[in-house]
Order: structure tokens, then sequence, then C-alpha cells
């Protein structure tokens, strides 16, 4: 594969490329870059495209290589998206440059970006290898990295459109989690119809299904429910061997859909004629002694009606997540937890009414005085905000809400 427009790429027997310089550009930068890679190999192929992994050859940095044809009869996305894109879960664009390669003149999108080093898919075959379940607290820190990483794209109007354990990249080292692979990823507008048969079939969300071309962020949600049930299970919760099979998998969990939850996933869809299938229930579906909580979680992650539920922002404050917030919770290697105070500051800016109530108690207290400093000051309101939030979603732990 050609990766400039003058040298050739190849392969020698121990698997190493060598390649020319290339002139590449980057977010931030206002002209092209003369960059060169230093030991690339062949990391991963499939649908998405071919991704090496190699070195920076200017700072010795590790980084990923994600090479995509383009289509000239569809458009791609992806880059435009990831310019905008800079938040610690979601992987880093660091660089792009183009290449034309055969006679054709085809054209490629070459994409540098940070390097992780497996995805959650490998993660989860590597543990059902072993015959063993992945333990909690991973399935805790990469759940919440992703819900807070699907809060932020929601929030500037992204949706992804294909969460599944693929496009998750983690290093169990640091158990740190990226978002990847936004070749699906949309800016979704309202009123704007967008295509219903988009996201990997297990993980598509039943409005999908049912045609809606008018959907919501809420699809990235009901993947991210699925993503969480498989952790849990050690398989895809819904295996369906095609979209009328795949909805039959979900009633089996979740029972026969009512007019109304069709109505509100497509108001467009107008059949109904669907047998009532005998449910299993989500606390069945499990194995005994699976975490209440994260039962508790998917009873309002995977939920027929989209408006239903929870946000990507709201759902980082689910109890399930109580263990991250313990400053003493550790990885099973003895190093820290990522760091959730991010998510703590953001509740602040974002629920601005629980914000003023906190901010005037503070006043009223005279806080300040305790607390000087004003950063010291700021992560004090930050902790008694989020201590504040918690007991209002305590309603969310109700044993009546588990079905």
């Amino acid at each position: 594969m050609q990766l400039d427009g003058k040298g050739q790429t190849t392969f020698s027997d121990s698997g190493v490329t060598q390649m020319s310089p290339v002139l590449a550009l980057g977010p931030g930068l206002d002209r092209p870059v003369m960059i060169q890679f230093n030991d690339l190999k062949l990391f991963a192929s499939g649908s998405f495209g071919i991704v090496y992994s190699g070195k920076l050859k200017e700072t010795g940095e590790h980084i990923a290589i994600k090479s995509v044809h383009q289509n000239r009869r569809f458009k791609n996305r992806e880059l435009k998206i990831m310019k905008k894109l800079s938040h610690k879960n979601v992987v880093k664009l660091k660089y792009y440059f183009y290449t034309a390669v055969g006679q054709k003149d085809e054209i490629f999108l070459n994409l540098v970006l940070e390097f992780m080093p497996a995805t959650l898919y490998c993660v989860g075959k590597h543990f059902s290898k072993l015959q063993q379940a992945i333990p909690i607290i991973f399935v805790k820190l990469y759940m919440f990295q992703l819900f807070w990483a699907l809060a932020y794209i929601h929030r500037i109007g992204i949706c992804h459109r294909d969460i599944k354990p693929q496009n998750l990249l983690v290093n169990a080292e640091t158990g740190v989690l990226k978002l990847c692979d936004f070749g699906s990823a949309k800016q979704l507008i309202r009123g704007k119809p967008n295509i219903s048969y988009i996201c990997s079939r297990y993980y598509r969300a039943p409005e999908l299904i049912f045609g809606s071309i008018n959907y919501t962020f809420s699809i990235d949600i009901w993947s991210a429910g699925t993503v969480l049930a498989e952790l849990l299970l050690g398989r895809p919760i819904f295996l369906g061997n095609s979209s009328v099979d795949q909805l039959v998998e979900i009633a089996k969990i979740l029972g026969t859909p009512s007019k109304k939850d069709i109505h509100e996933m497509n108001p467009e869809y107008k059949e109904y004629n669907f047998q009532t299938i005998k449910t299993n229930s989500l606390t069945r579906t499990f194995p005994t002694g699976t975490d209440e909580k994260a039962i508790n979680l998917l009873s309002l992650l995977l939920v027929y009606s989209p408006e239903r539920r929870l946000s990507a922002l709201d759902t980082c404050a689910h109890l399930f997540f109580d263990d991250l917030r313990c400053p003493d919770t550790k990885l099973p290697n003895g190093r820290a937890i990522p760091s959730c105070i991010d998510f703590i500051r953001r509740k602040l800016y974002c629920d601005t009414d629980i914000a003023a109530v906190v901010t005037a108690a503070a006043i009223d207290y005279s806080i300040e005085v305790c607390f000087p400093n004003k950063k010291i000051l700021e992560e004090a309101l930050c902790y008694v905000l989020i201590s504040f939030y918690f007991i209002t979603c305590k309603k969310l732990m109700n044993p009546s809400n588990i079905p």
C-alpha cells in the first residue's frame, strides 16, 4: 500500500515497513508539516479499512495509522467530525494525509491517531477463553468512560451510530478507554432525516429496526447498554440472525413492544402484528450473583421508548459507578483508577439549577473562609454537588424498577 505520493510502503519478512516522509495536516495546524514513521506494522483490518501501528520518527511516540478508501459514491464524515473532537475518552487525531494508489488513482484517507493496545472486544475474548468473568472494576471503569465520552459527543450534536466492543479501545494497565471509529458518526439535526440501516446488528436500537429516520442520540445509549450486558454475560445479549430475528431476541427479554412503544420508536410505523412472546426478564438473563445495580442500570438503558432511556450524562451518576468515586479504589495491578473529577465538574456546569443552589449555600455559610484558594473551593463545591445529585438519584435503585 502506498502511503505517500512518491514512496512505496513495503513489508519485510519481519513485518516491518519502511516509508518515505509525508506532508500531513493536523487539528490546529494552518500548514502541512513533514512527518515520518518508523516500525510500521499491520495491526488490524476490516470493513473500516486497514490499521498500522508504528512510531513518529520525530518524537518516538507510538501511533496508529487508519487508512480508509474514499468511495466517491458515499459521503465520509469521519475526518470532519474527528477534527472537532477533543476529549480524554475519545481517540485523538494527530495528523491526516491523503494518498493515491494504483493506476486508477484510488484515494485513501490516512488518519494518524494515538495508539491504544487493545479493543474491548479482544478483552472480552481473552476472559471468555479463560472461562472467567471480566473483573467488575473494569466493567465499571470502561462503561463509565464510554458514557462520559458519549455525553461529550452528544453535547456537541454528534451521534456515533456504531457503538460496539470493537470500537472501544482500552489499556488494561491504566484502565483507560477511548471511543474510536467515527466512520458512521453524524451530526444529528432535528427535523432532518437519517438512514435507519445503521449500527451493527447485535447493538442496533429497536427504533432503527422499526425503520425510524428521525432517531436521536438514544440509539447510542441502547448500544452502550448492550455492551454493558455483554461484559456481564460474556456474550452479546441479543443474538439475532437478521433484523426481524434481532427484534424477536429483544422481545424475549423485554417483552413484546406495545403500540405505544412502537409509536414512540417510530410514529410512521402503522402496522402492529406481533404475537405475545414469553419473556425471560433482565434479572433471570444474568447469572446468579450479578450486581443488582448493574441490572438496574440496564433496566434504564434497554428500554423500547428512546425518550425513557437515561442520557449519557445521567448514566454517569448511577449508583453502579459509586466505587469509581472512592479515592481508595485501585486497579487489579494496584494502580490508581483514572480520575472521575471531570464528571463532577461537568455536572456542576450542566445542571445550572443545582449549581445555583450549591453556590448560594456556599456563600451563605461562608465556605470561602474555609477555602481561600479558588481551586480548592471549586473542588469542594463539586463534591458537595455530586453528593446532592446522588441523593436525588437514589430512586433509580428502587427494587421495583428492576424487571
